[in-house]
């Protein structure tokens, strides 16, 4: 079938510009870009179903926040449950269920006070016990991904039922933002099954099958944020092909989808009865990540040829045309506070990349494995890449998997893979997520070690004196970007896309979808 073709579930097949387009006619008056802001005086509105169509999931989904790896889950998660802090749209760290929080000199302790009168489904009032079970879910023996952000906290203690204080061997600035991360959310003291949710979230969990949908209903009575959880029902599809998620938003199947195909976003923004979000240089960081401490990625100068061997500004151009900005390996964004401006790029040469592969000895083909189940473009992507390396006399095996199970059966088990980093809210939590921690960090994939980052990272951590901190945080970039397994070859735009009639979807600086709030937040006009 011709890439400018699509076949629709009753197998009629439309030219992709009418389908966008729209079924009737539709004027040509839209243009891409940032959700344009509400007036001052528009007021939250409830009622209505929230259809989404939805990238991000798979068949192994769970609702266990230690297992959340995509957008799916999270948004889910968000519905049912809540975060301690979160990250408001201008990056600032903000109180959700602690209220406030206060700390002393170093950074090191912390007094956090829980809001008040804030009940879970069953009708048990929220106080510090759940807090400390819940924050403790991702500390000890665990495989949660948010153990590394907790790993410096040595004693979580009740001060009273709406207190506690948290201790840190080494101090750090950005603990909140820590505590925003999505795995962290806040369950009854002693909850173990996560199949019946029991949450502080504005809305009950209806029906889920893992890989296909889950609906939702809002709870009676006012939900304890004001103007948020106005939707009486949510229904999500898990819906991995960007051409029918888009044609199930342009035909009015869904109310909003996300992860819109850059190659199709100027035209649907065209579209009058839609609307298109962009959110330059803060989305997704697409990536081929090597094990490090396995053959042959244990010869650095194979890394190294790797390296200097994708084409990554044709991959900006062709597969995400132009919506992203070229990464550099580290996985830190442009957009980013604390970004390293001046850090030497691994750029493509040829030539640099036949000399380290024959400083490496090598011989053979490297087999690197990619589905569009990791995310879409994962294929194209690693065709140019194969493409490129064969101008510096490099045979890479591009092998493709199934999407079922990837996250399983894939990621974090094989040599060499695609993987994508969401964006976080801080650089600290962006580098500590992905490559602090060594071996303890679950879900470090390049098993990156070094001694020189984990000291300049834990410094940064304390460090008030912004310049100061700049030039630490710089020195982990370059670190990570020469010494890692990481190919971060782009840095993502945000495309999400929705109906006029939906309102609420702001434009979010770590995640998308409003930071994968969009039924919490959002309200028909």
């Amino acid at each position: 079938m011709a890439n400018d073709e699509i076949t629709t579930e009753s197998g009629i097949i439309l030219d992709r510009r009418q389908l966008i387009l729209g079924a009737s006619a539709i004027g040509l008056s839209a243009t891409l870009g940032a959700m344009p802001a509400m007036a001052a005086d528009t007021k939250p509105k409830k009622g209505g179903t929230l259809r989404m169509g939805m990238e991000g999931g798979s068949p192994s989904d769970s609702l266990d926040p230690r297992t959340y790896a995509d957008s799916i889950p999270i948004t889910m998660s968000l519905m049912l449950w809540n975060n301690l802090v979160e990250v408001a749209d201008n990056g600032d760290a903000v109180g959700e269920l602690f209220e406030n929080w206060e700390v002393k000199p170093g950074a090191a302790e912390w007094t956090f006070n829980i809001r008040k009168g804030i009940t879970f489904t069953s009708g048990k009032t929220l106080d510090a016990d759940d807090v400390i079970y819940s924050l403790n879910l991702h500390r000890g023996e665990t495989k949660s991904p948010a153990k590394s952000l907790l790993a410096d906290i040595t004693e979580i203690k009740k001060l009273s039922a709406t207190q506690v204080g948290i201790t840190m061997s080494k101090g750090n600035v950005d603990l909140p933002f820590n505590l925003s991360d999505y795995h962290i959310i806040v369950v009854p003291n002693g909850y173990t099954d996560f199949s019946k949710p029991d949450g502080t979230g504005a809305f009950t969990l209806d029906e889920f099958q893992p890989g296909v949908r889950a609906t939702f209903k809002r709870k009676p009575g006012n939900y304890w944020k004001p103007n948020r959880g106005n939707f009486d029902r949510v229904e999500l599809r898990y819906i991995g092909d960007a051409a029918a998620r888009t044609q199930a938003l342009v035909t009015g199947q869904v109310d909003v989808i996300n992860r819109v195909d850059p190659k199709t976003a100027g035209l649907l923004a065209k579209n009058k009865a839609l609307r298109v979000s962009r959110t330059p240089g803060m989305g997704n960081r697409f990536c081929f990540v090597s094990q490090t401490d396995k053959d042959p990625f244990t010869n650095r100068d194979l890394v190294q040829a790797l390296k200097h061997g994708i084409d990554r500004k044709k991959i900006v151009d062709n597969v995400y045309s132009g919506y992203a900005s070229i990464g550099n390996d580290n996985c830190v964004g442009p957009k980013q506070k604390f970004y390293n401006p001046k850090q030497a790029m691994n750029s493509y040469d040829p030539d640099k990349a036949k000399f380290f592969f024959k400083k490496a000895g090598y011989s053979g083909s490297i087999e690197l494995q990619v589905s569009e189940g990791a995310f879409s473009g994962a294929t194209d992507a690693g065709q140019i890449f194969q493409e490129s390396l064969s101008k510096a006399g490099i045979n890479l095996d591009l092998k493709r998997v199934s999407g079922d199970g990837y996250w399983d059966n894939v990621w974090l088990k094989v040599p060499f893979c695609a993987v994508y980093w969401g964006n976080r809210p801080t650089i600290d939590n962006q580098l500590t997520s992905i490559f602090y921690g060594g071996k303890t960090n679950p879900w470090n994939d390049s098993h990156f070690e070094n001694a020189d980052f984990t000291k300049a990272l834990e410094a940064a951590r304390v460090e008030l004196d912004p310049k100061k901190r700049q030039e630490l945080y710089s020195h982990c970039q370059d670190l990570v970007s020469q010494n890692s397994g990481m190919i971060n070859y782009a840095v993502q735009d945000y495309l999400d896309a929705c109906t006029t009639k939906l309102q609420g979807l702001t434009v979010s600086g770590r995640y998308d979808l409003g930071d994968d709030r969009i039924p919490e937040k959002g309200w028909f006009a």
